[in-house]
């Protein structure tokens, strides 16, 4: 086992080194990200700013001891246990950068797998961030949690109706009871929309999702951000673009509606009284209630 550790150290170095500051994000086409495709291990590359390069936190060697054992079971990586593909992003100056499945990826190499399933997405990023921010002529934002706060999660959180066959094959998802009504309400009283997610959606499947309900967002912020320092300096430059545009900024979630604004260190807290069937009722009275109070400078 000590062997392969250092095999596995040496490898993922020499990667990360070959395709350190050449490795660029390429966005992938409709047909690209449509369909799950087979490639070689080869064509694959670990991405640095995952715990999983990270020297102090590394790879869980008993997974990849775990994953191995299946596949050599198997044959394959299409097993009863996992026939999950591999989430990557398209990169220059070639093949794609792995974003969730590291390994499993080292499972199959070690495995002798020649066919690795890969499912690839467009994640946001700064440049699309400052193009969603130039597109925009407002200055208040609200801000949700996709995961949380706008999809359906848990047996108690009621849901809007499925989407019609066949559409509704491919966003599975469920849209929380109310999200469109209030989107769309907030978008009126002047209001970008962005929504978080610490999942690898594509920003392409978020914003056509919410086109189905007629409901446009004006921003989507996906991927996992990484506690390394190359994912704390991206978000701090990320925070510093938002502090430029927005002047007023809602942050919702299940409980409460925080207020904060740009030149002050004050904020203001509201309680929902309903967090279930009326919560966007209950959101709305909120914002509401803006238009009667007057906020000092």
């Amino acid at each position: 086992m000590a062997k392969a550790n250092t095999w596995l150290a040496q490898f993922i170095e020499e990667e990360i080194r070959k395709y350190g500051g050449v490795m660029v994000p390429v966005k992938a086409s409709v047909l690209e990200r449509a369909i799950i495709r087979n490639v070689t291990a080869g064509k694959l590359h670990p991405n640095p700013d995952d715990e999983f390069c990270v020297p102090s936190i590394g790879p869980n060697y008993g997974i990849i001891a775990n994953y191995e054992s299946i596949f050599r079971r198997y044959g394959s990586m299409h097993t009863k246990l996992n026939d999950e593909p591999l989430m990557v992003q398209k990169v220059h100056p070639d093949g794609y950068m792995i974003l969730n499945g590291h390994h499993r990826w080292v499972a199959a190499m070690q495995s002798e797998i020649k066919w690795i399933p890969i499912s690839i997405i467009n994640l946001t990023q700064e440049t699309d961030i400052e193009n969603m921010l130039r597109a925009s002529n407002h200055d208040k934002r609200v801000t949700l949690d996709l995961d949380e706060v706008v999809f359906a999660v848990g047996e108690g959180m009621p849901a809007e109706k499925p989407l019609h066959f066949p559409v509704n094959k491919i966003y599975k998802e469920r849209i929380r009871l109310g999200i469109p009504a209030l989107l769309h309400y907030l978008g009126k009283e002047g209001y970008d929309i962005w929504v978080y997610t610490a999942k690898y959606y594509s920003y392409d499947y978020i914003s056509a999702y919410f086109r189905r309900y007629s409901v446009k967002v004006d921003g989507v912020i996906t991927g996992t951000v990484r506690k390394t320092k190359a994912g704390s300096e991206a978000k701090k430059r990320t925070e510093q673009l938002f502090a430029a545009k927005y002047v007023e900024t809602l942050h919702i979630d299940n409980n409460m509606v925080l207020r904060t604004f740009r030149d002050s260190r004050e904020h203001e807290e509201y309680v929902l009284e309903d967090t279930g069937i009326g919560w966007s009722k209950a959101v709305m009275e909120v914002v509401k209630g803006f238009k009667k109070t007057v906020r000092r400078i």
